[in-house]
C-alpha cells in the first residue's frame, strides 16, 4: 500500500512511518525539515505555507495527519496571532494536505484517512483554549469528510493524551514531571508513540473496514475515566 504519512519526522509521525515501514508498505514521508526515517521516501512542504506539495505518488491507499503544537497558557495570556497559528497548522494544514491527496486517494478505489485531535476537546481542560479550538476543528472536519467520501474513503482521527515526544518535551523534562504526568492517567503511565502508531495502523487497515467517522480515544483513561 502508498502511505502518505505528514509529519513524518519525528515523534508521532515518525513512528507511523517506521510501522508501516516494517510491514511492508511504500511511505512518503512529508515533513520541514526533510529528516525522516530511512526507506522512508521524503517530501519537504511547510504546513503553514500554500505552497502545493511536489513529489506525492499518483495512488494514496491512506493519508496520515500529524503536525500538532502544545500551546498552554491562560485565556487571557493568549494572542490573537497563537490561536490563528495552533488553527492553521492543526487545522488548515490538513485541509491542504487533504485536498491535494484527495485525487491519488480517489485513483486508489479505497483509502483511509487518519487526523489528530487531542482529550482535551471532550474533556475540557484549562489553558488549553487555543488547542483544543483547533482539534475541535479537527473533528469537525472528521465527521463531516467520513459522510461526504463514504464508501470510497474512511475517515477517522485519533484523541491523545500527552505522549512522550519532543513535541511534549517541555512537560516531560525531568522523570519527576514523567512520573506526575502518568499519575494523573487512569493507566498510570504517560503515552509512547507506539501506542498511538498501532491505532494508526489499525486505523489505516482492512481490519477497522467498517468503521468511519470516529474519534478513538487513546488516552490512558483519562478521557473518560475519573
Amino acid at each position: 500500500m502508498n502511505y502518505v504519512v505528514f509529519g513524518g519526522s519525528r515523534g508521532i509521525g515518525a513512528a507511523v512511518v517506521e510501522r508501516l515501514m516494517n510491514e511492508g508498505h511504500a511511505i512518503w514521508a512529508v515533513s520541514r525539515s526533510g529528516e525522516v526515517p530511512m526507506g522512508a521516501q521524503s517530501i519537504v512542504w511547510d504546513a503553514l505555507s500554500d505552497e502545493p506539495i511536489a513529489g506525492l505518488p499518483d495512488t494514496i491507499h491512506g493519508v496520515v495527519y500529524a503536525p500538532g503544537s502544545i500551546n498552554l497558557k491562560p485565556f487571557r495570556g493568549l494572542k490573537l496571532d497563537e490561536f490563528r497559528a495552533d488553527f492553521e497548522l492543526n487545522a488548515m494544514g490538513a485541509v491542504k494536505a487533504l485536498q491535494a491527496c484527495l485525487p491519488a486517494m480517489k485513483t486508489a478505489g479505497k483509502a483511509s484517512v487518519v487526523l489528530f485531535s487531542t482529550v482535551a476537546v471532550q474533556s475540557g481542560m484549562s489553558f488549553h483554549a487555543s488547542i483544543a479550538m483547533a482539534k475541535g476543528a479537527i473533528e469537525g472536519l472528521t465527521r463531516s469528510l467520513a459522510a461526504e467520501w463514504a464508501p470510497q474513503i474512511r475517515v477517522n482521527a485519533i484523541a491523545p493524551s500527552l505522549v512522550n515526544t519532543d513535541l511534549a518535551a517541555r512537560l516531560l523534562s525531568t522523570p519527576e514531571k514523567v512520573e506526575a504526568s502518568g499519575k494523573r492517567h487512569p493507566l498510570q503511565r504517560v503515552g509512547e508513540p507506539q501506542d498511538i502508531a498501532a491505532a494508526v495502523e489499525f486505523l489505516l487497515g482492512t481490519n477497522s473496514d467498517w468503521m468511519t467517522g470516529q474519534i478513538l480515544a487513546i488516552d490512558g483513561g483519562m478521557g473518560s475515566l475519573r
